[in-house]
């Protein structure tokens, strides 16, 4: 296995940082500095130490969370808030969020140790679908949603199509649900507000195949290894559709007369006065 890689793993840093830390002499194999990028490591055999901290190989593990609201999805929080990790008891090793929820925002989230994993179910390439429920003020019209569907703009640029349905009404609000294929920064919100109806409360109820139907807030569990094998078809299957959709985006027609004939000129110009025909 690559060092990079191993690190990775473990929970040390990214690919990209750990090769930052071997050009610092941080990291050490069977006690020499580890200096050539790419290296390879037997797992069973090999020391590994970062900053004198033996590492060792941690088993990948991935959870799936019902995140409550109030709770940040990153490592650490400069103003103490609480961190969705606080949550997850009793697992070995160093967890990261998959993606990001909003701190007001509730709903399905996966954690692992996995940094390969994690990579391939948030690129953008991949395009693992997110379902959200978004309960937005007043009613938006049947265009309205149309306009959801065939993509607005967001920061300057379009969304990609994504699958938009009306999934209840009430008397001064509605409930929308988003089917999305990519992950920008608070899209949902920002897509309801494209369109007049801002988000007043969003849950995030499927992440790909994984659902928190049967999982009360707050609470997590273990992904089993079959729901990982499907989440990692989903998104080889989503990257092989945008490849085609891709590949099939129509180029500009040139005009080709019929019969090989040549096309009729167009009106003679005029010769501007004192220059060339």
């Amino acid at each position: 296995m690559r060092l990079q890689k191993f690190l990775a793993q473990a929970g040390v840093a990214s690919r990209r940082h750990a090769e930052e830390m071997m050009a610092q002499g941080l990291i050490r194999v069977n006690g020499q500095p580890a200096t050539q990028m790419g290296q390879r490591i037997d797992t069973e055999r090999d020391f590994v130490k970062v900053a004198g901290k033996t590492v060792r190989a941690e088993k990948p593990v991935a959870v799936l969370l019902h995140k409550p609201k109030g709770y940040m999805c990153t490592a650490d929080d400069p103003e103490g808030r609480p961190l969705v990790t606080d949550l997850i008891r009793g697992v070995r090793g160093r967890l990261f969020p998959v993606g990001r929820l909003d701190f007001d925002t509730s709903g399905a989230l996966l954690l692992t140790n996995d940094g390969d994993l994690a990579q391939a179910l948030i690129h953008p390439r991949h395009g693992v679908p997110r379902t959200y429920i978004a309960k937005v003020k007043g009613q938006p019209t049947v265009e309205q949603v149309e306009k959801l569907r065939r993509g607005v703009y967001v920061d300057g640029r379009k969304t990609l199509p994504a699958r938009v349905s009306v999934a209840g009404t009430m008397e001064k609000n509605s409930l929308l649900k988003f089917v999305l294929s990519e992950g920008r920064n608070r899209q949902v919100k920002k897509m309801a507000e494209a369109i007049g109806h801002p988000v007043l409360k969003l849950t995030r109820v499927a992440f790909g195949t994984l659902t928190v139907a049967d999982l009360p807030v707050g609470r997590w569990r273990f992904v089993t290894l079959d729901e990982l094998e499907s989440l990692r078809s989903l998104a080889a299957k989503s990257a092989r559709h945008a490849e085609e959709l891709r590949a099939e985006k129509p180029k500009p027609a040139s005009f080709k007369p019929r019969n090989g004939a040549k096309p009729a000129p167009g009106p003679a110009r005029r010769p501007r006065k004192g220059g060339r025909p």
